[in-house]
C-alpha cells in the first residue's frame, strides 16, 4: 500500500510544514504539503468550523497572491483535523514555502472582514465557520512554530519497519 501518510510516525510527529508527496505530471512536479497545526493523538484536534474557515481564508490568500496564485493547485483540510494540505506546482521543499505559509497564517490571524464565500450560494455549509477561534489557532501556530521553524518541524518522522 502506497499511502505516504500511513508511513509517518504519528506518535512523534510535531507541528510544522512537511513534504507529504511529490507527483510528476506531464513535464512538471506537484508537491503536496502537510501543514500540521496539531500534534496527532496528543492535542485536541481543530473544530470543523475552524478548519472550514481556514480553508476559505487560505484559498483566498493563495489564489489572490501575485506569485503563488498560479502555483496553487489545492488547499484543503486533513480528515483527522490536525492540519491542512496544500498542493503547489514545483519541486519544492518545506523551506521553500515556510515564509509564504507564515505570511498566510499571519493574514488569517489578523483577518477581520467577512469570511470570503461564506454565503449559501457559494458554499455547501456556509454557516459552519468560526473566525474568532480561527484567529486564535492561526496566531498560536505562527507564534509557536512558524516564527521560529526548525528542521524537526520540516522532516517527517518515519515509522520503523
Amino acid at each position: 500500500m502506497d499511502v505516504t501518510s500511513f508511513g509517518i510516525d504519528h506518535d512523534t510527529l510535531l507541528r510544522g510544514i512537511y513534504v507529504s508527496r511529490k507527483d510528476t505530471v506531464e513535464n512538471g512536479v506537484l508537491t503536496t504539503f502537510d501543514i500540521r497545526m496539531k500534534e496527532p493523538n496528543r492535542e485536541m484536534v481543530l473544530d470543523t468550523s475552524v478548519m472550514h474557515t481556514i480553508e476559505h481564508l487560505m484559498a483566498t490568500f493563495f489564489r489572490s497572491h501575485p506569485i503563488w496564485a498560479e502555483k496553487t493547485i489545492y488547499i484543503g483540510p486533513m480528515g483527522c483535523r490536525t492540519g491542512m494540505y496544500a498542493i503547489f506546482k514545483g519541486d519544492l521543499e518545506s523551506k521553500d514555502v515556510a515564509e509564504i505559509i507564515k505570511e498566510c497564517y499571519e493574514y488569517m490571524s489578523n483577518f477581520s472582514e467577512e469570511i470570503p464565500a461564506a454565503k449559501s450560494e457559494m458554499c455547501g455549509n456556509y454557516l459552519d465557520h468560526n473566525l474568532a477561534i480561527t484567529k486564535i489557532e492561526c496566531k498560536k501556530f505562527v507564534d509557536d512554530i512558524l516564527s521560529c521553524i526548525k528542521e524537526e518541524n520540516m522532516i517527517y518522522p518515519r515509522q520503523n519497519g
